[in-house]
C-alpha cells in the first residue's frame, strides 16, 4: 500500500512539473514556451515530459494494463501533436486566421491542472 502512495505522489510531482513550465496565458504563449525547449533541443525537449516515461513504466510495470495502455497512447498522441504544431507554427508558418484566432483565445487558469483529473485515475486504475 505505501508503494501505491509513493506512486500516486511520484506522478502527481512528475505532472504538477509539467503543469508549472507550460503553463501560460494563451494556446500560443504555451506554444512559445514548448518551442523554447524544441529549438534549444529535441532531446531537452523530451526529457521535459517526465510523465510521458513514467506512462512507459507504468505499462511496463502493471503488465501493460488497459488504463496504462490507454494513458501512454495519449501521451504519445500529446507530444506528437505539440511538435506537429510547433512545426507548423514556428517552422513553416502555415496557420490559418481561425487557428491563429484560436490560439491567442486566453486560457482559464485552471485549465492546465485538468491533465491531474484525466491521468491520475488511470495510474490509480492501472495499479490496481
Amino acid at each position: 500500500m505505501e508503494t501505491f502512495y509513493a506512486v500516486v505522489l511520484l506522478y502527481t510531482a512528475l505532472e504538477l512539473f509539467e503543469i508549472d513550465w507550460q503553463r501560460a496565458e494563451s494556446l500560443m504563449g504555451m506554444m512559445l514556451r514548448l518551442y523554447r525547449r524544441y529549438s534549444r533541443n529535441i532531446l531537452v525537449f523530451f526529457l521535459s515530459h517526465p510523465t510521458y516515461y513514467f506512462a512507459i513504466w507504468l505499462a511496463l510495470a502493471t503488465d501493460y494494463s488497459a488504463a496504462a495502455l490507454v494513458m501512454l497512447f495519449i501521451k504519445t498522441v500529446d507530444i506528437a501533436a505539440k511538435i506537429l504544431l510547433i512545426q507548423q507554427i514556428f517552422e513553416r508558418r502555415e496557420l490559418s486566421q481561425e487557428m491563429s484566432m484560436m490560439l491567442l483565445t486566453p486560457l482559464h487558469p485552471l485549465l492546465p491542472f485538468l491533465s491531474l483529473f484525466v491521468y491520475l485515475p488511470m495510474v490509480i486504475f492501472a495499479l490496481y
